[in-house]
C-alpha cells in the first residue's frame, strides 16, 4: 500500500473518495455481489456451511494489493485506490447482515483487530505517503517511486503462498472436494469479473476493466481476521482454493490486452 500510495497525491485521493460514484462500486463490489451469487449458490443446492463461505468472500473488500495490481496493467491506480478504501470501509457493515441472515449461530466482530490493520495498511500509509509528497521534491519522489514499483508486484504475487495451507490439507484429506471449491472459487471470480464489467461498460474499457479486475481480488484474510470461526468450517478451504483464480486474473487481463493490441495481419502477410 505504501508504494503504490507514494506514487498517488493523497489530496486527490481524498477527494477520490469524496464522490459518491466510488460508493456505489463499494455497494456494487459487496451489496450487489452478495445477493446475486448467494442468491444463485442457494438456487444451486449450496450447503449452509458453503454459502455461509461464499457470503464472507461477497462481503470482503478488495485487496489492499489491487492498486499495485492496476498500475501493473498500465491503468490509473487512484479510482483503484479509492475502490479498495471504500469496500474495506465498507465491508464490516455488510459482513454482519450477511452473518445475522445466514448463521443460525451467535457471533461477534473482531472490530478492534478491524480498526488496528486500517490504521496499519491504510491511513497509516496515506500518512506516510503526504509527508513525502510534502518533503520530497516531485521529480526526485516519482524516480524513487518507479524503482520501487518493481518490487511491488513481486510483493504482492507473494501474498497467497501464506494462505494456500488449509486448501492443500483439504487436497491431502479429500481430493474431490478440494476440486470442488477450487471450481467455485473460479466460478465465483468469473461471475464477479462478468457483473462489474458488465456494469461499467459504458464508461469505457479502462473504467470497466478496473471495476472487474477489483472486483476479483478480495481481501479474504482481512475478513477471517474480522469474524472468524463465524464464517463456517468451508471458509478456510475456500479462501485458500480462490488464491489462484484471484492471482491468475492479471496475468489472463494482461495477456487478453495485448492479444487486442496485436494487428491483424493482411490476407497477402
Amino acid at each position: 500500500m505504501l508504494f503504490t500510495l507514494l506514487g498517488i497525491h493523497q489530496g486527490l485521493l481524498v477527494k477520490a473518495l469524496a464522490r459518491w460514484q466510488v460508493w456505489v462500486y463499494a455497494l456494487v463490489h459487496s451489496v450487489l455481489l452478495t445477493v446475486l451469487t448467494c442468491s444463485l449458490a442457494w438456487l444451486l443446492g449450496a450447503s449452509t456451511p458453503l454459502l455461509l463461505a461464499i457470503s464472507g468472500i461477497c462481503a470482503t473488500g478488495s485487496l489492499f494489493a489491487t492498486p499495485a495490481i492496476i498500475r501493473s496493467l498500465g491503468m490509473d491506480a487512484l479510482i483503484a485506490m479509492a475502490y479498495t478504501i471504500a469496500s474495506t470501509l465498507l465491508m464490516p457493515v455488510v459482513l454482519f447482515i450477511n452473518l445475522t441472515v445466514l448463521s443460525g449461530d451467535d457471533f461477534s466482530l473482531d472490530l478492534k483487530s478491524y480498526a488496528v490493520r486500517l490504521v496499519i495498511f491504510i491511513f497509516g500509509p496515506m500518512m506516510f505517503a503526504a509527508l513525502f509528497h510534502a518533503l520530497i521534491k516531485p521529480e526526485k519522489l516519482k524516480r524513487i517511486h518507479s524503482k520501487l514499483a518493481q518490487f511491488t508486484i513481486v510483493l504482492v504475487f507473494s501474498f497467497p503462498l501464506g494462505l494456500v495451507g488449509p486448501f492443500g490439507a483439504m487436497w491431502q484429506k479429500d481430493s474431490g472436494y478440494a476440486l470442488e471449491l477450487l471450481a467455485i472459487s473460479v466460478a465465483i471470480c468469473i461471475l464477479f469479473f462478468i457483473i462489474a464489467y458488465g456494469l461499467y461498460r459504458h464508461q469505457g474499457r479502462e473504467a470497466s476493466m478496473i471495476a472487474a479486475v477489483s472486483a476479483v481480488n478480495r481481501n479474504v484474510l482481512l475478513t477471517y481476521t474480522v469474524a472468524g470461526a463465524a464464517l463456517g468450517p468451508a471458509f478456510l478451504p475456500l479462501i485458500g482454493a480462490i488464491q489462484l483464480p484471484i492471482y491468475l486474473q492479471p496475468l489472463l487481463v494482461r495477456w487478453g490486452t495485448r492479444l487486442k493490441q496485436v494487428p491483424p495481419q493482411s490476407a497477402d502477410q
